[in-house]
């Protein structure tokens, strides 16, 4: 028999990471954290990540930049971010989305620019 564990998250009580995001619930190949975000002009700098994202936003609105194409998201949204494809966000008014990375992106140093 496979691992039958259940996890249960409360965000409240959740770790924060180092560029604001909530950690939720994690598992072996696949991670959940929440983005709470404030219009800050400028969109953030390119990176590349080694893992791949899929979001979903909750309320606000946002640019996805990546690989020459810029996508509006907005609440209702959701989008894909391939493992490796360089890309970057705007947040336009106040944001929150949820995200899963695959493979958990707070392990490994994958939250660091892949490459770097």
């Amino acid at each position: 028999m496979g691992d039958t564990t259940i996890i249960k998250v409360d965000s409240e009580h959740s770790p924060r990471g180092a560029m604001g995001q909530v950690h939720l619930a994690s598992g072996a190949s696949t991670s959940m954290r929440m983005w709470r975000e404030q219009p800050a002009g400028d969109p953030e700098p390119d990176v590349a990540r080694d893992y791949e994202t899929v979001g979903y936003v909750i309320s606000g609105r946002a640019e996805l930049r990546s690989e020459g194409q810029v996508v509006s998201l907005a609440a209702g949204d959701s989008w894909v971010v391939p493992k490796g494809a360089v890309h970057s966000y705007r947040i336009l008014e106040a944001f929150t989305a949820v995200e899963a990375t695959s493979p958990p992106a707070q392990v490994h140093d994958r939250d660091e620019p892949a490459g770097g």
